[in-house]
């Protein structure tokens, strides 16, 4: 398991994070990208760690190289009922694929959902407390018990990620994320060697896939490769991201 000083994590966790996740990135920040996954598997946090998935357009790279490293090592998917079929059906693609054992698949509490949002129609009134409820809440309660969590984000998707880490901190457990430097062309070149089926959603014109009622396609002038740190959004004129804001360059928080 990763060092970790039990007195500073009492006195100031965040602090002592923040220090974990700087000696990690100094001690780890080379290593390519298969090391990585079984440093954090098998040596820094055994049984400690998930990775969180959403299955959407670029969901296969990273999927891929967890499996070879433990195929049945935890797997978080957040099906917040408001997913395209297609995703539902292309995560059992992948697992099938990869011989996955450990997905498991978080969904929104129902009680909670019958008190704030009974007709399934929150997203129209109230996009923030929609997606708390959906995917905020679910993602925080699966992830107790954990120390730490892997998520496919990358330095290109946008200008607030360009200076992505391995290893951060994020709401109180360290944050992994294998392909920080991984560049369009490495994830379009890994899946065509590979053959990684995917998203049947992006040959229509999604590069990016959350819920129904906040995707949209993008003009296909701008599903080219991205440049500058821009990568072109999923999100709709009228329903962006509401987790992260209206006027946010990001796109989501899992691949």
């Amino acid at each position: 398991m990763a060092p970790r000083d039990a007195t500073a994590l009492a006195l100031d966790p965040e602090n002592a994070l923040r220090s974990e996740a700087q000696a990690l990135n100094a001690q780890y920040g080379e290593l390519d990208t298969p090391k990585l996954l079984e440093t954090a598997l098998h040596r820094l946090y055994p049984g400690k760690v998930a990775l969180v998935s959403s299955f959407g357009a670029e969901s296969a790279v990273l999927l891929h190289l967890f499996s070879e490293v433990d195929a049945s090592a935890p797997v978080l998917f957040v099906d917040t009922r408001k997913l395209f079929g297609e995703t539902l059906r292309y995560r059992e693609t992948l697992v099938a694929r990869f011989g996955l054992t450990g997905v498991r698949t978080i969904t929104p509490d129902a009680d909670e959902l019958a008190e704030a949002d009974p007709q399934g129609a929150l997203w129209l009134k109230d996009p923030d407390r929609c997606c708390h409820l959906r995917k905020v809440l679910p993602l925080d309660r699966a992830l107790d018990g954990f120390d730490a969590w892997m998520t496919g984000r990358k330095r290109f998707q946008s200008s607030t990620r360009s200076k992505l880490e391995l290893f951060e901190v994020a709401d109180g457990r360290i944050k992994i994320n294998p392909l920080a430097n991984w560049s369009v062309e490495d994830l379009k070149d890994y899946a065509a060697r590979l053959d990684l089926p995917p998203h049947p959603l992006v040959a229509q014109g999604f590069p990016s896939i959350g819920c129904m009622p906040c995707t949209d396609k993008v003009a296909p002038a701008r599903m080219r490769a991205p440049d500058a740190g821009a990568a072109p959004t999923r999100w709709n004129a009228a329903f962006i991201c509401p987790r992260m804001g209206a006027k946010s360059t990001e796109a989501g928080s899992d691949p």
